[in-house]
């Protein structure tokens, strides 16, 4: 009986298992092999590591929580978790079981993708999401913004003083005479017609419309949605918001006793939604594991 089981290995896993480990409590950390961040080669505004990639963060984690022994690793996909606090049975895709007293759920989430012929294929490296994350990679250079028109008055609003030229292309839709002037009025071009495809072109994006090919540095998109990796929160009947993430309190603690959750698929009631970011992930992890630690003192008191 382990006092967590962690499902997911990414930042949010892995630094709530070293955070476990490091209190000497026994922890089992779960790794599928999947990761919402497993197309990118470079992460970056994560300080000390700006720039390494992911799988070389991963690995010198991994390397680390190999120093405490009340950290165990297994690669191993999880089918499904049920039971109660105290009381969790994980069943894994070997078919084998383990049971702990406290479920941390860091599995993250998968992003749905506008249906543009060719995104899913530069997903990561030449098509993004976040300017936090790629902005800066595209500074002086003109790039294309993929989406409905709020959205992409956003991505504008923090990528026009990194670029040197944008260009809006909606995805399913035209613009209306309105979303076309107000884009316009933000210094940008606006395509006449929507996106109909994305390849590679030298070392950018050729975004191909109707009557147009246009190439660019890169591409952000505007639109798209985001769901659970895993179905462990209908599983647990876990409390969710409208962002499509679970409701988590400050120290990561959801709906159902026991059941914790860090990371990208979870986010407090008073966030929007959930902030994609290697740090933010890392830190919602280690608050969990404080939970849980809380949660096993008040048991144990």
């Amino acid at each position: 009986m382990y006092d967590a089981i962690v499902i997911g290995a990414g930042p949010a896993g892995l630094q709530a298992a070293l955070t476990l480990g490091r209190m000497h409590r026994s922890a089992l950390l779960l790794d599928s092999g999947e990761y919402r961040n497993g197309t990118v080669l470079h992460m970056h505004n994560v300080i000390g590591n700006d720039g390494t990639p992911p799988a070389e963060f991963r690995a010198t984690a991994r390397g680390q929580l190999g120093a405490y022994d009340d950290v165990e690793i297994r690669d191993v996909r999880v089918e499904s978790v049920s039971g109660t606090e105290g009381d969790f049975t994980v069943t894994l895709a070997d078919g084998s079981t383990a049971a702990g007293r406290n479920i941390i759920l860091a599995t993250g989430v998968v992003d749905e993708l506008p249906e543009v012929d060719g995104l899913s294929a530069l997903w990561g490296t030449r098509a993004f999401a976040c300017p936090f994350c790629d902005g800066h990679e595209h500074a002086g250079k003109p790039i294309a913004i993929l989406g409905g028109a709020a959205r992409a008055a956003h991505l504008i609003g923090l990528l026009g003083r990194i670029v040197s030229e944008i260009t809006v292309v909606p995805v399913e839709e035209t613009f209306t005479p309105e979303e076309v002037a107000s884009l316009e009025s933000l210094g940008v071009r606006v395509s006449d017609s929507g996106v109909v495809s994305v390849s590679s072109a030298d070392s950018g994006v050729a975004v191909h419309t109707a009557d147009t090919e246009r190439a660019v540095a890169g591409v952000f998109i505007a639109s798209g949605t985001m769901r659970q990796r895993a179905p462990f929160a209908a599983q647990l009947d876990l409390r969710m918001l409208d962002s499509g993430a679970i409701e988590v309190d400050d120290f990561g603690r959801t709906s159902a006793p026991g059941v914790f959750a860090a990371g990208d698929l979870a986010h407090r009631a008073a966030l929007p939604g959930p902030m994609a970011a290697v740090m933010v992930a890392a830190t919602a992890g280690q608050l969990a594991a404080v939970g849980v630690i809380q949660s096993l003192l008040a048991a144990e008191h």
